[in-house]
């Protein structure tokens, strides 16, 4: 936990605050939930959890509450895919038990952002108790969640405490811990977006705050291998690297530091999933594969020669009407959303291009530096990727061979973050990419 502070003064003039508490990995961690219970004067829990989750650690949260008599009720999913939407949220208000002053969630993703928004709407202290190093979203303050056909990001609580049990952690299915290491992977790709949209855009920047990720980054790569064989230091890694991505966006205020286009192509799966029933895979196993597609995108970006009137020329040819007939066929009813938020954005403004193409064309050594600096060659995200038998092409996720090259024109219009797809736009590129 060396790199965790709950709040601090920062170079970059802001004061950070991680909004969780703390966060404990360890053996036997489980065993500490009643102290966490009475810790924010907890006097009747919530537990919140699924078939799946009360199975490998609900019954001993509940049997470690009982043991030190703190009253408990319990509300347990019986669906065994169970998906973040407005129902799945709505039953977890409606069974809450009013009469409970703190949430126990024991779960992932899933559970979790179910249990940050109860806890948000109830009021009450939260604790999240994991079942699998999956995903960085247990320290986050937003909930990913499926409203009105669209992957969205809405603001939640955050945890007061993260528990991780390495004993139930390193149990979890192989595929979890693919997942847990996809959603790592993706720190290549935030970081140097982050940069590129500082120096692009103009956007906030916090050097300290990468640098947290780049370390958390550099130990999970250094123990991927230990993922096969379920060694506990590389659990830890993970896990740990993980919660540090959520403490980053706290500390950043956005989600930069931990998502970038790689995000995007898995939310925009995620909602042709909801429009169409294409299979959707663990939201880390699909940044993993988004990864690999992002190094190659920026590997095809480092070798052209940029030119400022291409990129002008493309943009006033360009036309945002014939975009959303493709956006909506792609989509479906997920895409108006996306296009009522260009309303707002005006992200395709020629005039708002002008300028960014500019500070492009002048800092174009300065970019491909970042590049270089932050993303690794696409050989080694795959060579990661083998190492773990995870999947690592859209045919691997079982999705259409020709779906990477439109999901990465999709990319640009989920919200108003600049991204490769933007970049590659700017320079009237994008439709020259091959994936």
């Amino acid at each position: 936990m060396a790199e965790f502070k709950k709040i601090f003064t920062c170079s970059c003039g802001k004061t950070h605050d991680a909004m969780i508490d703390e966060y404990i990995v360890e053996n036997n961690a489980i065993c500490r939930v009643a102290n966490y219970v009475k810790k924010y004067n907890g006097t009747k829990a919530f537990v919140l959890a699924d078939v799946n989750t009360f199975h490998v650690a609900g019954e001993k949260v509940c049997s470690v509450l009982k043991a030190n008599e703190i009253p408990f009720s319990t509300y347990i999913y019986a669906n065994k895919a169970l998906k973040p939407n407005e129902h799945a949220i709505g039953s977890a208000v409606m069974h809450f038990d009013a009469s409970c002053d703190i949430i126990v969630a024991v779960g992932s993703g899933v559970i979790n952002d179910i249990g940050k928004l109860l806890a948000k709407t109830a009021g009450c202290p939260y604790i999240i108790v994991a079942t699998a190093p999956s995903m960085d979203g247990y320290a986050s303050a937003t909930s990913s969640v499926d409203r009105d056909g669209l992957k969205q990001s809405l603001p939640s609580t955050c945890a007061n405490v993260v528990i991780g049990d390495i004993d139930v952690l390193k149990q979890a299915p192989q595929s979890m811990l693919v997942s847990g290491l996809g959603d790592m992977l993706a720190k290549y790709v935030s970081i140097c977006e982050w940069r590129l949209s500082h120096l692009i855009t103009g956007e906030y920047y916090c050097e300290e705050i990468a640098a947290i990720v780049r370390k958390a980054l550099k130990k999970c790569m250094d123990h991927a291998e230990g993922l096969l064989s379920r060694e506990e230091s590389a659990i830890k890694a993970v896990f740990e690297g993980l919660v540090l991505g959520g403490v980053a966006m706290n500390y950043a205020g956005l989600s930069r530091p931990a998502s970038g286009v790689e995000h995007y192509f898995s939310h925009i799966w995620d909602m042709r999933g909801l429009a169409f029933g294409e299979k959707v895979d663990y939201h880390g196993i699909q940044c993993g594969v988004a990864t690999l597609l992002a190094a190659k995108i920026y590997e095809q970006i480092k070798i052209i020669v940029p030119n400022k009137e291409k990129g002008l020329a493309y943009v006033q040819k360009f036309s945002y009407k014939t975009h959303c007939k493709v956006l909506k066929k792609f989509l479906g009813e997920g895409a108006d959303t996306m296009i009522a938020l260009e309303q707002k954005e005006k992200k395709y403004d020629v005039d708002k291009h002008k300028e960014r193409i500019t500070r492009i064309i002048d800092h174009w050594d300065a970019i491909l530096a970042i590049i270089e600096e932050e993303i690794p060659p696409a050989k080694e995200i795959d060579r990661i990727l083998t190492l773990l038998h995870g999947p690592k092409t859209v045919e691997d996720l079982g999705l259409d061979k020709d779906i990477a090259i439109k999901t990465f024109h999709a990319t640009k219009d989920i919200r108003d973050k600049y991204v490769a797809s933007w970049l590659c736009f700017d320079l009237g590129i994008i439709d020259e990419i091959a994936l």
